[in-house]
């Protein structure tokens, strides 16, 4: 299956180094170009893209509010050359799949593709646990609807892996399950939570475990 990709940058240059990167990769294809968050909002309704490679910071349309109306539609994967500020936590906040570094490599960026394509969450290996700490120590607390208790044994399960990392596969081979099965609690533990990504569903598994330790 060919993952299509839009790009969203306002930097023509930024734009066309992933554009080369992508272009050259057999199950990818790049099927649009953004300048701002608007133009990528417009083009991902009406090109429905696998994955939206968003920048943060836009004109006329940020990153965060894209991101934002983009929920449903496509899965967002942020790239940004800050590794911790208030718009990366706003994004995360906003239901993006995950969070990428400028500075990461070619095979990286394939990957990363690759896994949020295959609705895996991904945060850039370098700031993973002062991300999820630092987020969790700003997110409020949940409301009483988004009960942890609501919950089956397995679903508790397959939380604690998503707030270990794992990736879908990951957590089939760990639980003994076949990876649909995977998809499917990991679906049903965000509908249950109220989230919007596995991102968030690791983020609040270690607010959780902060508060019980």
């Amino acid at each position: 299956m060919t993952i299509k990709v839009l790009v969203a940058d306002d930097h023509a240059a930024v734009r066309a180094g992933i554009v080369l990167i992508l272009g050259g990769v057999r199950d990818i294809e790049v099927v649009g170009e953004a300048a701002d968050g608007e133009q990528a909002v417009a083009m991902a309704r009406e090109m429905r893209p696998d994955v939206v490679l968003m920048d943060v910071r836009m004109p006329r349309l940020d990153g965060i509010s894209a991101t934002r109306e983009l929920a449903g539609i496509s899965d967002v994967l942020i790239l940004t050359t800050f590794d911790l500020d208030e718009y990366v936590f706003g994004a995360l906040r906003a239901g993006a799949a995950g969070f990428l570094l400028k500075n990461t490599d070619a095979d990286s960026l394939v990957e990363a593709v690759r896994l949020v394509a295959r609705g895996d969450g991904l945060i850039s290996p370098g700031v993973t646990r002062k991300l999820i700490s630092a987020f969790a120590g700003q997110a409020p607390r949940r409301e009483p609807a988004a009960d942890p208790g609501s919950l089956t044994p397995r679903e508790r399960e397959v939380l604690a892996c998503i707030g270990r990392g794992l990736s879908n596969a990951e957590i089939a081979r760990e639980l003994d399950m076949a990876e649909a099965t995977t998809k499917t609690h990991v679906s049903r533990v965000l509908n249950k939570l109220g989230l919007k990504s596995r991102v968030q569903a690791a983020i609040y598994y270690s607010g959780e475990r902060g508060l019980e330790a």
